[in-house]
């Protein structure tokens, strides 16, 4: 369940940064990259919290 709402966190806020920056920029929302910043952002956020900050079980 944690993992499907990394996905679903990591798709909004690469929406808003994406829409921003092409807002900015003058240019048309593209999806294909804000596909490419969900996988970054899932990828990273389960590498760190399962691998880096897991708790010790005592």
């Amino acid at each position: 369940m944690r993992y499907l709402i990394t996905i679903i966190w990591a798709l909004l806020i690469s929406l808003v940064i994406s829409y921003v920056l092409t807002s900015m920029a003058g240019e048309e929302l593209r999806m294909a990259p804000i596909f490419f910043l969900v996988a970054i952002f899932s990828i990273v956020t389960f590498i760190v919290g399962d691998g880096i900050l897991k708790e010790d079980k005592k």
